[in-house]
């Protein structure tokens, strides 16, 4: 360790006592996020934050020593952008769990960034309400990383992604600077909006330590789930589209390919599923979800597929457990590289289509799931060993580059990170990468702040 390393870890020792942490498991847990991959080497220290206070001291001392940090919440984001390796500090809102206020007649909550986003969701309902954005991983993914990382979910084809639902937010930036963007007014034009540019922003531009987001009305009316099969995933896709272009909005609309759908049913030791078929779920709530749902259904039946549709909550939280046991069920089979990029919605059957061919070109198997409402597909690529074969970074790489041709975007809802770091320009071009590198010049112009993801 150099002198200043030394100073800079006496100084937060002073600062943070307790709340900062050198135990070596806990650094080598700070390596790796739910991506699969690893840094190199472990970071320097964690501080295990309580309150904003805690951050604000971490980086005032980060940045009269020019040290790297690495936010961090729960971990569970899947592009490597929480990973920390050699001489990175980790800040931590994860022990930042307070949930500060419903307010139910503005239909908002104020939460520290370390509430999981189920127990939001469930202190809302209680209330009448509920918390909008629901990624796969809501039973364990916090607030404060879900906003980092712009997450979205099941239920974004109806209600919106994360970005939708984030009112305000209290960050301290890379100086230690506390400010707060944004307001809890329905409305609200006042500047640039500085709230819309931390959503997804995933450590770059500073810290979230606290967070005002939208609720939403809980649905009158039962809620419809349609489980539907056809005979090909591309047959799926086209039904996906056919059923948005016909106006209607499902809570939910959900396609899990073959590869998948044998996977899932292995690990929940469910019956083997048809061979070659592909699943649709379809949930509509609402007033009119018996009919939307009987109209879903007729248009999966004029794409070849059929279905059952329940209006049981319990047998459609079975169906929903299904979609949600996606990764759990890949992990199951070895280490996995969970990709995430979004098309056109007009384009998805192609999209797919393009997976198979990729597929075929390199012999790599590609499972896919996707969110079929809104175009947002996850390949997924399954391998053995330490590191992802070259054969696999190939054919993902394939797969950017498909997303890309058709209309679409490198990802939809799990961010940059490290692993697409290098295909950012083909999307934006070099000089909407500089200016965005501009951009975080003026809130990070030592360049400390989770300095190698994203930008």
């Amino acid at each position: 360790m150099t002198a200043d390393r030394s100073a800079a870890l006496t100084e937060l020792i002073a600062a943070l006592g307790p709340a900062l942490s050198l135990d070596p498991t806990e650094l080598d847990a700070a390596r790796a996020d739910k991506s699969g991959q690893r840094a190199a080497d472990a970071p320097l220290a964690i501080v295990h934050a309580r309150t904003a206070d805690d951050v604000v001291a971490a980086l005032r001392v980060a940045t009269a020593h020019r040290l790297p940090v690495v936010p961090r919440g729960a971990g569970t984001g899947l592009a490597g952008g929480a990973m920390a390796g050699r001489d990175r500090l980790v800040v931590s809102t994860a022990r930042m769990t307070r949930i500060l206020e419903i307010d139910a007649v503005n239909q908002l909550a104020v939460v520290e960034p370390g509430v999981i986003v189920a127990e939001l969701d469930a202190a809302a309902r209680e209330q009448g309400l509920f918390y909008a954005p629901d990624p796969a991983s809501r039973a364990w993914a916090s607030i404060g990383g879900t906003i980092a990382t712009g997450a979205g979910g099941l239920m974004c084809v109806k209600y919106g992604v994360t970005r939708e639902a984030v009112l305000a937010l209290d960050v301290v930036l890379a100086d230690g600077t506390r400010e707060r963007f944004g307001h809890r007014t329905a409305k609200g034009v006042t500047g640039l909006d500085l709230t819309a540019l931390m959503v997804g922003s995933e450590g770059t531009l500073g810290v979230i330590v606290g967070a005002t987001v939208r609720l939403t009305p809980v649905p009158r009316g039962e809620t419809a789930t349609i489980a539907a099969m056809l005979p090909s995933v591309v047959a799926a896709a086209a039904a996906s589209s056919a059923i948005m272009a016909s106006g209607l909005r499902p809570a939910a609309l959900e396609l899990i390919d073959p590869l998948s759908l044998a996977a899932i049913h292995r690990h929940l030791r469910l019956e083997a599923p048809a061979a070659g078929g592909t699943h649709l779920l379809v949930q509509c709530d609402g007033e009119q979800s018996g009919d939307d749902a009987e109209r879903a259904l007729a248009i999966i039946r004029a794409h070849g597929g059929d279905g059952r549709l329940t209006t049981d909550p319990a047998d459609a939280e079975r169906l929903l457990t299904v979609r949600r046991s996606f990764h759990p069920a890949m992990e199951a089979t070895g280490h996995v590289l969970i990709e995430d990029v979004a098309v056109p919605r007009s384009r998805l059957a192609e999209m797919f289509a393009a997976i198979e061919r990729i597929s075929a070109d390199h012999g790599v198997p590609i499972p896919t799931v996707a969110h079929a409402g809104d175009g947002n597909l996850h390949p997924n690529f399954v391998y053995t060993g330490d590191t992802v074969p070259e054969p696999v970074w190939r054919a993902a790489h394939a797969v950017f580059r498909a997303a890309l041709a058709l209309g679409g975007t490198l990802t939809g809802e799990h961010g940059v990170g490290v692993l697409k770091k290098r295909h950012l320009v083909e999307e934006l071009g070099e000089s909407q990468l500089a200016l965005q590198r501009r951009i975080k010049a003026a809130f990070d112009p030592l360049g400390i702040m989770n300095p190698d993801a994203v930008l």
